[in-house]
């Protein structure tokens, strides 16, 4: 195990500009341009965001811990760059993913108390015979090429409590940013630490909370404090003598980011993306999201 995320599996196979994952989709998708056009899925976005629902509905009945929930998702996501998902059972791959997690994360459960409760969470498309999920779990992990180590914000978000002086609220706000930045791109495109530092963000300039309301309220009042922390400590001093925000605060937040020496680019990037998923979510419809994948895993008899 890399405990050095910078020389880890993860940043030297796992990380990819999003021009190159989008080429690697496009790609997956020309496999198969019959498929594509046969069986029609939502997007990317709302494929993740019903994916997180489900993950969070089957990780519930087995008491799972958060950070094994964001390990499955990013298993998923990883998964979803090697294989086209009209090749698979989604719901076998979710309980899959989330069956190894567990075993990585040290919270292991018994496979058939898996594919019992997969069963029972999706009974008309989830098989109930644990040989298929052990099939599957080495598929995964052949296609993962058995990089199964996951870096999570987590870490970071907890080293940096106390030196920022977070309180209970901002640490509680930015650890569920770093839950929902599971359902985006983010971790296939940044390393761990530019997420944490996102949620710190966020839930320091967006009080009292981070919703999907307060996020699309105050978006573009968020990118302008990440705009001022960019230009430097003479940004932060301008932001602060404009009255912008509690003074104290978010003034001291953006001089250490400044410090620091944060790639601002890229929280914003983050920031961007984080209020995009949240615009999504308000207007995602998980019945549709629902049918379209239950026809293409009955019609193309992936079960």
């Amino acid at each position: 195990m890399a405990a050095n995320y910078w020389v880890s599996s993860q940043r030297l196979h796992w990380q990819m500009s999003r021009t190159k994952l989008a080429e690697i989709r496009r790609s997956l998708d020309a496999q198969d341009e019959k498929a594509v056009q046969a069986y029609p899925l939502p997007s990317y976005r709302n494929l993740g965001i019903y994916f997180n629902s489900q993950i969070i509905r089957l990780g519930r009945r087995m008491q799972t811990r958060q950070q094994a929930l964001a390990t499955a998702q990013l298993y998923i996501r990883r998964f979803y760059t090697k294989v086209p998902i009209r090749d698979t059972n989604p719901y076998l791959v979710m309980a899959t993913c989330l069956y190894l997690a567990l075993k990585i994360e040290e919270c292991p459960q018994h496979i058939r108390i898996v594919v019992s409760e997969a069963k029972t969470c999706w009974p008309e498309v989830m098989p109930n015979d644990a040989t298929k999920l052990a099939e599957c779990e080495f598929y995964v992990i052949s296609e993962m090429n058995s990089y199964l180590i996951v870096h999570h914000p987590y870490r970071t978000l907890q080293e940096l409590t106390p030196v920022l002086s977070l309180t209970t609220e901002e640490n509680s706000t930015a650890w569920q940013v770093i839950n929902d930045s599971c359902i985006t791109d983010l971790p296939l495109i940044y390393p761990p630490h530019i997420i944490a530092l996102t949620g710190i963000f966020l839930s320091v300039v967006l009080k009292p909370s981070v919703s999907q309301a307060s996020l699309q309220a105050a978006s573009s009042s968020a990118v302008t404090v990440a705009a001022a922390a960019a230009s430097g400590a003479a940004g932060a001093n301008s932001l602060a003598a404009s009255g912008e925000g509690p003074q104290s605060r978010i003034g001291k937040l953006i001089e250490w980011y400044a410090e620091s020496k944060v790639d601002m680019e890229a929280i914003i990037d983050c920031i961007q993306e984080i209020i995009s998923l949240y615009e999504v979510w308000d207007t995602f419809n998980e019945k549709t999201c629902k049918e379209q994948l239950y026809r293409m895993v009955k019609q193309r008899g992936n079960t």
